[in-house]
């Protein structure tokens, strides 16, 4: 197995750098006429002052702005940070040992750095304050969904709890508020065929084979609303919000479903009443059975209706 190039430069913010690797042919005299083309959100000017600044390193050093284009070769930089409004909210670690790091993520902070969201994240956050540069996630939760992520800290663990994902070996358990519908006979297991078009913000039910399942129980109900559990034994996007939508109980707080709603970037009220609530699984390294439960409450469950939480 070929071995991964260390980056040159350190993380910077708790981002790691960018790593790029030429085309192995092309017709780019320099480096910089290369990524002009490859970079188009970058304007030229700005890959010039990078360039100049000597923040654009390959293996053996800084690049300079007539730096050769050279087929199949590594570099890296550090892409400048969007402007983000600060979450408000804080992680609460639940564990922590040498290999895992286990916390209680508050609705809107993303998981991981994606779009517009880079170091207002949980992994990017977690990586400054405990001073853990090489961790990262063994899975993903929902920027808008509160609740149980599981994160590794040593490089060498990652494969094997990412695997663990993978192969469907985590029992998940989520919490969900949403109308009570005395007409709908629950527990009962949702199947069906979920769709992800790109560009397109919500996910979709269309004919088909399955590919998504979830098991929806009620624990109990009072006021008109329910408190749900949600037992998901596939992980589509945005599957659980689909699921509950398609039986006619949307989750209160959702911008998406049943209808589209513009959220300004700095408003943290009424958030989506979903709560990723456990995690179970057999440790793939110790043997050991691990269950790792938030410690939130859905703030609709107790003031009747959707309320900003931390």
């Amino acid at each position: 197995m070929r071995r991964k190039l260390k980056s040159p430069l350190p993380q910077r913010h708790g981002l790691d750098a960018v790593r790029l690797r030429l085309p192995l042919d092309g017709t780019w005299a320099t480096v910089r006429d290369h990524l002009v083309d490859r970079l188009p959100k970058l304007a030229p000017e700005r890959i010039d002052a990078m360039l100049r600044e000597g923040r654009i390193v390959g293996t053996d050093g800084p690049l300079g702005v007539d730096a050769p284009f050279t087929p199949g070769a590594f570099l890296w930089f550090h892409r400048d940070l969007p402007a983000e409004v600060p979450v408000p909210f804080d992680v609460e670690v639940l564990y922590r040992d040498d290999d895992l790091l286990v916390v209680d993520k508050p609705h809107f902070l993303a998981t991981t750095p994606r779009g517009r969201h880079v170091a207002e994240t949980a992994l990017v956050r977690l990586r400054r304050e405990l001073d853990l540069p090489d961790l990262s996630p063994a899975h993903r939760l929902d920027r808008l969904t509160a609740g149980v992520v599981m994160f590794v800290i040593r490089p060498e663990r990652r494969g094997a709890y990412q695997r663990l994902f993978h192969d469907r070996l985590v029992h998940k358990e989520y919490e969900a508020i949403a109308r009570h519908d005395p007409g709908l006979t629950l527990p009962r297991t949702v199947r069906s065929r979920i769709v992800k078009r790109r560009g397109v913000l919500t996910a979709e039910e269309v004919p088909g084979e399955p590919n998504s399942e979830t098991r929806v129980e009620l624990l109990e109900h009072r006021g008109g609303l329910g408190r749900y559990r949600l037992l998901p034994r596939t992980g589509r996007t945005h599957q659980l919000r689909v699921h509950l939508n398609g039986l006619g109980i949307p989750i209160l707080g959702d911008d998406l479903y049943p209808t589209v709603r513009e959220r300004a970037a700095d408003n943290f009220s009424d958030p989506l009443q979903l709560l990723a609530r456990a995690l179970e699984f057999t440790d793939p390294i110790s043997g050991r059975r691990r269950r790792f439960a938030s410690r939130r409450t859905l703030a609709a469950w107790t003031t009747g209706h959707s309320a900003p939480r931390g």
